[in-house]
């Protein structure tokens, strides 16, 4: 097998064929569509645009694997994952470049995610050894009872463009090891990062054909390959990493038609500033939460709530330390601010900034942009009607809200329908905790970023941020209880 198994070199653009059944396929009629890269809008790949026929494909072959796949030992499964593991890690600086390219990433994120992966493939391996369920209590004498978990069937996964390759991986993952098999939907603003190195890499490691799939489709063509999970019946859990727009969609269809879903959402996520905090690590780590990958991950810092005694000299700060925030090729190891995803990306940031300003926002620095790189962005005095206030902005653009309390701090935190991550910032620790649990989010980091990841950790939202967690604990989310219950010697009955 080639280390690019799926792809061929057609005039010097490479061309990406599906993955389903463990095989690499066209799509009907050869169909193909294009793939940009952000930073120039240069053609970077095309790749197979596939439909209704296609999702078919994978979601028969996903099942048609399931059965044996959910019999395979716990050892063997681990021996695919570690396998899966060393590839990443050997493919280190290529698939960096691939996501640099593809998504804009900065090739020192591109290459974090690498590290990443490799290392949650390794702890996901150890999952399958967890407990498969528990010894339950019974009123009946002489009964032994236990529930047993068990996986469910097909899992589809919707995987998204940004942090591609560590969400992709994070969609597949608990299903699998929790004895599932898997079709992946990747975002058609990077099907190669967020779904076809993942194929490579599992085909390569020598998973069973079918355990993984991958369909990838051209723009606005992603609802004909929902059609086909929603309506079959071996797709039990629909798992989507992605936005509330599309999350609500999904989960009205799943509604009925009865589909479990788990969904990881965007947030507006809230940095709390105390006014007993060292203001030079407070500015390093509201400029790290706020720009790190131009603000396009779910857990970038949105807004920053400071107390009122601080807060002229930690904008001052802020301000100053943005300024410095080098932008331009993401493949440039220098280079902090790299390209949004699309030009539709940049104008949606421009126009929330732009009117803003309009009702009456104070602008501190950036507001710009030259082709699709936005300068990091401050906002002060923002007033709540205007959208950027209430809606997740993905994009290099962070609001400053003044507070007197900090009770006023935890208010305006909880003054959003998200709920994904938040982060409180003290030079007293334990001040900073007892708020902690007032915060109405699936993360509260105390003197620690917005963006911030444990791998064994369970990661998720409330409210508009989701529901269903990461880590060991997510492996309940593709499994049943099955209640077995065993009665030595006879039941008295009532007749």
């Amino acid at each position: 097998m080639s280390e690019y198994s799926g792809v061929k070199n057609v005039d010097g653009i490479r061309e990406y064929r599906y993955f389903a059944g463990g095989e690499w396929r066209s799509a009907k009629d050869n169909k193909l569509f294009d793939v940009y890269q952000p930073y120039d809008r240069a053609l970077y790949a095309r790749v197979a645009a596939g439909g209704q026929a296609e999702a078919a494909i994978a979601v028969d072959a996903a099942a048609a694997a399931f059965p044996a796949w959910a019999e395979t030992t716990p050892a063997e499964r681990a021996r695919l994952f570690f396998r899966a593991a060393e590839i990443v890690k050997r493919r280190r600086a290529e698939i960096a470049e691939i996501l640099a390219v593809e998504t804009g990433s900065t090739i020192s994120f591109a290459t974090f995610q690498q590290d990443l992966v490799a290392a949650t493939i390794e702890q996901a391996a150890g999952w399958m050894y967890l407990p498969k369920g528990e010894v339950l209590a019974s009123n009946a004498h002489g009964t032994h009872s236990i529930g047993v978990r068990r996986p469910l069937g097909v899992v589809a996964s919707f995987t998204p463009w940004n942090g591609a390759n560590v969400l992709s991986w994070r969609a597949v993952l608990s299903p699998i090891a929790a004895g599932n098999t898997v079709v992946v939907k990747p975002s058609e603003l990077a099907p190669i990062s967020a779904g076809l190195i993942l194929a490579q890499i599992v085909e390569e490691a020598g998973f069973p054909k079918g355990v993984v799939n991958v369909v990838t489709h051209a723009p606005g063509e992603a609802g004909a390959i929902a059609d086909v999970f929603f309506e079959s019946q071996h797709v039990r859990v629909i798992n989507l990493i992605g936005g509330v727009k599309t999350a609500k969609m999904l989960a009205r269809r799943a509604g009925e038609t009865l589909k479990r879903t788990t969904m990881e959402l965007g947030g507006f996520n809230p940095l709390i500033v105390l006014d007993d905090v060292d203001l030079d690590y407070a500015v390093r780590t509201a400029t790290f939460g706020s720009f790190f990958h131009q603000g396009q991950i779910c857990l970038n810092t949105r807004r920053i709530i400071v107390q009122r005694k601080i807060a002229n000299d930690f904008l001052e700060k802020f301000t100053a330390r943005t300024k410095t925030l080098p932008s331009g090729d993401p493949r440039d190891h220098a280079t902090i601010i790299g390209p949004l995803i699309t030009p539709a990306a940049v104008k949606l940031v421009d126009d929330r900034v732009k009117e803003a300003l309009a009702k009456g926002a104070r602008l501190h620095t950036g507001g710009v942009f030259e082709n699709q790189i936005y300068q990091p962005t401050i906002l002060s005095n923002v007033p709540s009607d205007a959208a950027i206030a209430n809606e997740e902005t993905f994009g290099p653009v962070v609001i400053v809200e003044v507070v007197d309390t900090p009770e006023q701090a935890v208010e305006a935190a909880n003054r959003t329908l998200y709920g994904l991550s938040s982060s409180i910032l003290a030079g007293d620790t334990w001040r900073a905790f007892e708020l902690a649990p007032k915060i109405q989010a699936g993360i509260v980091n105390v003197n620690s970023p917005t963006v911030n990841d444990e791998i064994h950790a369970p990661m998720g939202g409330v409210r508009d941020s989701g529901w269903g967690r990461t880590g060991p604990e997510s492996l309940k989310e593709f499994q049943d209880v099955i209640w077995i219950s065993a009665h030595s010697g006879q039941r008295q009955y009532p007749f």
